[in-house]
């Protein structure tokens, strides 16, 4: 796809600063772009690059002051990030092709609702009573289980599981190799030592626009369900365990871990390899560095980081005071020495 930074800036509303009719037929990263690439700042971090990149274009915020010489065509947005994004979403539906129809060989029980339109990919399992919506894509070798609900435009990538009874709404998108609907971590513990499995007979429910990662796994729930509610965005990686609640919008790095019961509420920004204690309460708005072990429930608002995860501001100065433990030994040591020769005397 071919097009002028000119075109493009009249397709989003911008106002183009150099050349309008430099060309762009390609996508990277400000560092690594050349000529002929659409590229943007968003990132302050970044914007040492932009006075270096060979790309053609890049789209940045509408008062971005250059301090130096660009010799890029800006292209101003109110958002280059989101821009950028709403671009490669229109790009990536003109370019890839539809799918439509079931590929063979692939299972589909009798009494399962298939609409005309959807995509069954093949290998594929759609068991008894299951219910497949409008536009629903089930990619090859993934297993819909039996009364599985899943919404319209649903996107299921290849080996995805779906364990019976489980609903996934609309415009969710589920990655390779998930699993939706596995057994909670249940097992009561005997007087002879071993344990007794505590039968999970509740489901999953994933609400409309919930975006799973790779090889994520969602427990079902004892009794009840586990809900990922509307708009969360799960990474790679993680585990959800049974009955928990993840609230709207909440996203979560790869290798976060949640146990059992623990709910949690809207707006939350979960770094990388974050643990959650079970049957704690997390609230609204709150940010959890990365590797954080959170043992306790939280309020709302908080940055919070380390195990156990304290304020950030708080961490931070023991951080700094952690590389500072050596001088400091050093220091009384030989303050102690000091001591010892003035007592001496």
């Amino acid at each position: 796809m071919e097009i002028t930074a000119g075109q493009l800036a009249a397709m989003v509303q911008g106002s183009v600063e150099g050349n309008p009719e430099a060309v762009i037929n390609n996508y990277a990263k400000i560092e690594e772009a050349t000529a002929g690439c659409l590229t943007f700042l968003a990132n302050p971090k970044y914007t040492h690059y932009i006075y270096q990149t060979q790309a053609s274009a890049v789209l940045v915020r509408r008062d971005f002051v250059a301090e130096h010489e660009v010799t890029a065509t800006l292209i101003r947005v109110d958002d280059p990030y989101k821009t950028l994004a709403d671009l490669l979403n229109y790009v990536s539906s003109q370019t890839t092709p539809a799918r439509v129809g079931v590929e063979q060989p692939a299972h589909i029980d009798d009494s399962a609702t298939v609409p005309d339109d959807a995509y069954i990919g093949a290998f594929a399992y759609v068991g008894r009573g299951a219910r497949l919506g409008k536009n629903v894509k089930i990619f090859p070798q993934v297993y819909v289980g039996d009364d599985v609900v899943i919404g319209d435009d649903t996107v299921l990538y290849p080996g995805v599981k779906v364990y019976h009874g489980c609903r996934i709404g609309n415009r969710c998108i589920v990655h390779a190799g998930t699993v939706i609907g596995s057994d909670g971590f249940g097992h009561a513990p005997k007087q002879d030592g071993t344990y007794e499995k505590i039968a999970q007979i509740g489901i999953v429910v994933i609400e409309d626009d919930v975006e799973i990662g790779a090889n994520t796994t969602i427990d079902r729930a004892t009794m009840g369900a586990t809900v990922i509610r509307r708009g969360v965005k799960l990474d790679n990686l993680i585990q959800v365990a049974h009955n928990v609640e993840i609230g709207e919008d909440t996203v979560m790095a790869a290798q976060v871990g949640i146990a059992g019961s623990t709910k949690i509420g809207r707006h939350n920004m979960v770094g990388g390899q974050v643990g959650f204690a079970g049957h704690i309460t997390i609230g609204n708005n709150n940010g959890f560095g990365a590797q954080s072990g959170v043992p306790n429930s939280v309020g709302d608002g908080k940055r919070l980081i380390g195990s156990p995860a304290i304020n950030a501001m708080d961490f931070a100065r023991q951080v700094a005071y952690m590389k500072r433990l050596s001088q400091m030994s050093d220091d009384i040591k030989q303050l102690k020495k000091q001591i010892a020769e003035l007592t001496n005397k």
